[in-house]
C-alpha cells in the first residue's frame, strides 16, 4: 500500500486504517473485520478496530491491532451525534488516512467525522437491508454515501444497484473468504473428529449430513428434515450445529418433527461449537437449505474449502458459490422433494464421482473466495480511493 501518507506528510509510512463495526461479538461481518485486521498488520499498515467491543475483541490484541472502544452500536441519535465527534477526534490524533465501516448505525457517525476532517471513507453492504418504508430505504441509503460501497456478492451488487440506483463504478464487488489455512482438511487433527463422533454418539457406519447454522426457521431446518421422510437412503446421521439463541420454541417444533423420521436415521441437535472445521471433516454431505436468499452464504466456502460436497438453496450468494453439478448441487428454494432427490443422488455417486465433485469445489474456493483474496482486493480498493483523493 503505497498511497494513503499519515497526516501531516512526515515520514513514508502508510497511514492508519479505521474499521468502525458495532460490535465484536461471534458472526461473520466480526470475522471478516478481523481477517482484515490481521492482513493489514502482517503488511504493516497500523490500523484501528473501533466497535462496542465483545469476545472476538482479544483476537485482535494477539494480531497486533488496536481495539477501541466506543458505544458505535447505538441508534440513538445524539449518541451518534457524539459518536461522530470522538471519531473524528480519533481520525485527528492518530492520522487516520480512510475509514472502512461495516454497518449502518455507525455509518452515520462515520459520514460525518469524515466530512469535518476531509477524511474518505467505504462501507461494506454486508447484507440486504429492508427498504420498506421509505423511512428505512433513507435510513441504509448512509452505506452508499462514502467513496465506494464493497458489495459481498454479485447478488448485493445487483440490489444496490436496483433499490439506489447507484453507478455501477460506486459499487466495489469483493466476495467474502473462507480462510483456505484454518479450513484445510489437511490440517484438521483426526482426534478431533472422533472426539465429536463420540460425544455426540454418531455411528461411523451411516453417511453424515451436517446443516451449520443457528437454529432459526430462515436456516431451512425443517426443508432438511421433510427431505429425509421422502429420501430413498434412510440410513443416515443428521447433524445440525448451531445455537437456537433462546428461541426454545422452535427447538421444540424441530424436535417434534424429528420423532415422524425413520427410525433408522438419526438426528443430533449439537447446539453451537466454536470450533468448525472438524464438523465440516466428519460431513459426507453438508446442506444449506435456508429459505430466505444468504447475502453470500460463507459455510458453504468453508465446506467447500473442507473437500466437502454442498447442496444448497438454488437463490442469493450460493447462485455464485456453487456451479450445479460440478461444483456442488443447487435446488429449488425450499422444495424438500427436489432436495431429497438431490441427496439420494449424491449419497448414490461412486467414490471416484464424489471426488471430482469435491477438489472442484476446493479449487473454486482457493481461485475465487478465499480471505486472502478478499483482503487483498480490498486493500487495492482502499488505494485506489486514497490515489483519486491525493
Amino acid at each position: 500500500m503505497t498511497a494513503g501518507r499519515e497526516r501531516g506528510g512526515a515520514g513514508d509510512r502508510p497511514g492508519t486504517i479505521m474499521q468502525v463495526l458495532p460490535a465484536l461479538e461471534q458472526g461473520g461481518v466480526e470475522r471478516g473485520t478481523i481477517e482484515l485486521a490481521r492482513t493489514l498488520c502482517a503488511k504493516n499498515i497500523p490500523n484501528i478496530v473501533v466497535s462496542s467491543g465483545g469476545p472476538m475483541a482479544r483476537a485482535l490484541g494477539k494480531i497486533g491491532a488496536e481495539h477501541i472502544t466506543l458505544p458505535v452500536q447505538s441508534k440513538n441519535p445524539v449518541v451518534m451525534a457524539l459518536n461522530a465527534a470522538r471519531l473524528a477526534r480519533l481520525i485527528r490524533e492518530r492520522g487516520v488516512s480512510l475509514v472502512h465501516v461495516r454497518s449502518r448505525a455507525p455509518a452515520w457517525s462515520v459520514k460525518w467525522a469524515c466530512r469535518w476532517t476531509q477524511t474518505p471513507w467505504v462501507a461494506t453492504y454486508h447484507g440486504l437491508y429492508g427498504v420498506r418504508p421509505a423511512l428505512k430505504k433513507w435510513y441504509n441509503r448512509v452505506m452508499l454515501q462514502g467513496e465506494r460501497v464493497i458489495a459481498v456478492s454479485d447478488f448485493v451488487r445487483q440490489h444496490i444497484g436496483r433499490e439506489y440506483r447507484v453507478p455501477a463504478d460506486k459499487i466495489a464487488l469483493i466476495h467474502r473468504g473462507a480462510d483456505i489455512d484454518q479450513f484445510d482438511p489437511r490440517q484438521v487433527p483426526q482426534r478431533k473428529v472422533l472426539a465429536l463422533m463420540q460425544k455426540y454418539q454418531i455411528p461411523p457406519e451411516k453417511p453424515i449430513v451436517v446443516l451449520v447454522g443457528r437454529l432459526s426457521k430462515i436456516k431451512g431446518h425443517g426443508v432438511l428434515l421433510d427431505a429425509l421422510r421422502r429420501m430413498a437412503h434412510k440410513e443416515l446421521t443428521i447433524l445440525f450445529v448451531g445455537s437456537d439463541q433462546g428461541r426454545t420454541g422452535y427447538t421444540r417444533e424441530l424436535r417434534e418433527k424429528i420423532k415422524l423420521l425413520d427410525g433408522e436415521t438419526d438426528v443430533r441437535l449439537a447446539g453451537g461449537i466454536a470450533d468448525i472445521a472438524p464438523v465440516y471433516a466428519l460431513a459426507d454431505v453438508v446442506v444449506a437449505p435456508s429459505v430466505v436468499p444468504e447475502a453470500f452464504g460463507r459455510t458453504i466456502v468453508e465446506a467447500q474449502a473442507m473437500g466437502r460436497i454442498v447442496v444448497a438453496s438454488d437463490h442469493g450468494g450460493a447462485r455464485e458459490t456453487i456451479a450445479d453439478g460440478r461444483t456442488g448441487f443447487l435446488f429449488p428454494n425450499g422444495d424438500a422433494a427436489a432436495l431429497a432427490r438431490v441427496l439420494d443422488h449424491i449419497l448414490g455417486l461412486s467414490v471416484a464421482a464424489r471426488r471430482k465433485i469435491e477438489q472442484a469445489g476446493l479449487r473454486s474456493v482457493r481461485n475465487s473466495f478465499s480471505v486472502r483474496k478478499m483482503c487483498e482486493k480490498t486493500i487495492d480498493l482502499y488505494e485506489e480511493v486514497l490515489h483519486e483523493k491525493k
